[in-house]
């Protein structure tokens, strides 16, 4: 393994200086490449910019951007002269940003651009260790924004060529620096999101993410010269991860983002091989599908639905014959071959016709090199799981936290069983139940991980590491996982949003909120209930598939503002959720939805929504007390 990332970037271009190592839009919105050669001078240059800017080994520097090239480029650099990065992404808020930029001490500072600028200058006030911001965006010129006295404000340019200038004096200097690395020195500073209070600083060292980036070549098949589409925010760990992937597995990232009239053309301008998203991103594709299916003609819409469930029970019967169905409970192989081998045979003609007449048309819109998508930041449902391995499109579900760099679950490429996640190599797993003892398979517990991958602890805070981590490293997840009996495990919920009803029932809440957002009315859900007698949610709706039922069904409204009032909708919410979470779907009757109410506004990210799009509960919380009062009177 590579001792530190600089060095891995070094030898990887070192050997193939022509493979490429990005693609980024021009102003003309075409793709254009960046060599492994290009992408390591580039990140030699900025790297002796920062040394002459006065940057040294272990300070911090603010990295406020989304994804784009220079990103990278600014993180290699900042890595290559032992300096610690402190990302975030655009849609950071200003009280975000203070604390992070503040709490770390930042005296030098990356800003995408003009307006990632003024946010920050308008902190300088409470920041008095900022001294020099870097703006990235080559359209960016010093004189839109002014100075403030005690700042210095710099094109990412001009520091390019400040370091051009020290290397011809001193070929050496960035050099040195990365053969003076060691794999325990800090990489970054990564502030969680805080959906569930004040934001901690994640140190992570380089044999942290290096860990991540041998251990996925050993369960992924990624070869030399894949593209990857990148869509996710590349301050979290999960997008970044993905990177020094690409980096180590001399792979392509193509920069896009996670907006379908983006995304899906650049998939046919890419033609990647690979992405990794979160799971809404694949709930939004699948919606869509089922969206513009819906426009179609009755039989259509019959061939699809039909061709889905021919799909989704051929899939299943190939996953009982190859021994790969998760095992809650035990199985018997034998049984298991003797039930699906027949219909397996039946349905395989009607598989290949539907891949012919409706799926390759699907799978299409992703390009013809697409292998898998990489799905992080929580599990996927089991709707979503389904309806992609129907169609054909592989998705490795992955599990993790920031606080382990992030990855200590992934679903083998090889043998993969749906619905869970296998242990990441040379990671230890354990589920404990309260008392600490090993829980048996099909009975559920709190995750502990322990590996290379685990944080050095949180930034300026050893009580809260004392929290999380023990002596012994091994890390309480917080979350509440289950074994098979084959040794893969799969997450059901986390145990700090477990709901304890006032009977002592306890709730966990993602599971249902994922079987509401099946629904194709309901864009978020958020399950309440702690203390009180029943769970009742708040619900976001999707007011343009609302306004299709009410036209299909000839419902009378005024306009899409009013739509929300009529009594026939609150009626079809109410059969969507009761429909949605009852017993025939397996939900005992305490997890039933007593009351909801439909909010008017959509959830947006940055308020009740993190960056990974997981909803900050104790912002909702407080954001719609008054209608969460209202729900349990």
């Amino acid at each position: 393994m590579f001792e530190t990332i600089p060095r891995m970037v070094r030898e990887i271009q070192s050997a193939n200086p022509d493979m490429t190592a990005q693609l980024w839009k021009n102003e003309h919105g075409r793709f254009n490449p960046t060599t492994y050669r290009e992408f390591y001078r580039l990140t030699q240059e900025l790297a002796a910019g920062l040394l002459s800017l006065g940057v040294t080994r272990g300070d911090p520097v603010g990295l406020i951007s989304d994804n784009r090239k220079e990103w990278l480029l600014a993180d290699i650099a900042v890595l290559s002269i032992g300096a610690a990065d402190v990302p975030r992404g655009r849609d950071a808020m200003p009280y975000e940003l203070e604390y992070i930029l503040g709490f770390s001490g930042c005296k030098v500072s990356f800003a995408e651009n003009a307006d990632q600028l003024e946010k920050i200058l308008s902190l300088t006030e409470k920041l008095p260790d900022l001294k020099t911001i870097i703006v990235m965006d080559a359209h960016f010129a010093l004189s839109d924004v002014p100075a403030p006295e005690g700042i210095s404000i710099l094109t990412f340019v001009s520091v390019l060529e400040k370091g051009r200038i020290l290397l011809t004096d001193k070929p050496d200097a960035v050099e040195k620096e990365i053969d003076a690395g060691k794999p325990e020195d800090l990489v970054t500073i990564i502030f969680t999101s805080g959906t569930t209070g004040e934001p901690k600083g994640v140190m992570i060292n380089h044999r942290n993410f290096l860990h991540q980036v041998e251990g996925v070549q050993k369960v992924v098949d990624i070869e030399p010269g894949d593209r990857w589409l990148s869509v996710l925010p590349v301050w979290h760990s999960f997008e970044r991860i993905l990177q020094y992937v690409i980096l180590g597995t001399v792979s392509a990232i193509a920069y896009s983002k996670p907006i379908g009239k983006i995304m899906l053309p650049d998939f046919q301008a890419v033609n990647p091989a690979w992405m990794g998203s979160v799971p809404r991103i694949w709930e939004s594709v699948m919606t869509g599908v089922y969206q513009n299916v819906r426009k179609k003609s009755a039989v259509a819409r019959g061939m699809f639905t039909f061709f889905v469930a021919v799909g989704a029970t051929w899939k299943k019967m190939q996953n009982m014959l190859a021994n790969r169905m998760p095992q809650f409970h035990r199985r018997v192989y034998f049984l298991d071959f003797l039930i699906a081998v027949i219909p397996f045979i039946v349905l395989t003609p009607f598989k290949k016709l539907g891949d012919v007449l409706v799926f390759k048309t699907i799978r299409g819109k992703l390009g013809n090199s697409f292998k898998a998508g990489v799905s992080g930041g929580g599990s996927l449902s089991a709707s979503v799981d389904r309806f992609f391995s129907a169609i054909g499109i592989t998705l490795l579900d992955g599990y993790g936290l920031t606080e382990t760099s992030p990855v200590i679950g992934l679903r083998k490429m090889r043998h993969p069983v749906p619905f869970t996640v296998a242990p990441f190599p040379d990671t230890e797993i354990k589920i404990v139940d309260d008392a600490g003892k090993p829980v048996k398979p099909g009975k559920k517990g709190v995750i502990y991980a322990r590996g290379a991958q685990v944080m050095m602890g949180y930034y300026k805070r050893e009580d809260l590491t004392r929290q999380i981590l023990d002596k012994d490293g091994w890390l309480n997840t917080g979350d509440i996982g289950m074994w098979t009996h084959k040794g893969e495990y799969a997450i059901r919920g986390r145990a700090k949003d477990t709901i304890v009803l006032s009977g002592g029932e306890n709730i966990e809440p993602i599971p249902i909120e994922a079987k509401l957002r099946e629904s194709q009315y309901i864009e978020q859900a958020v399950v309440l209930g702690q203390d009180k007698k029943y769970l009742a949610a708040l619900i976001v709706p999707d007011k343009k598939q609302v306004e299709l039922y009410c036209k299909d069904n000839a419902i009378p409204y005024m306009n899409r503002d009013t739509i929300l009032d009529i009594v026939e909708v609150d009626e079809l919410f109410n059969s969507e959720i009761q429909n949605l979470i009852s017993t025939k779907n397996g939900f005992k009757s305490f997890e039933h939805i007593f009351r909801f109410v439909i909010l008017d506004t959509n959830f947006e990210i940055g308020t009740e929504l993190s960056a990974k799009q997981e909803v900050k509960r104790h912002t909702i919380m407080e954001l719609y007390k008054r209608e969460i009062a209202e729900l349990f009177k």
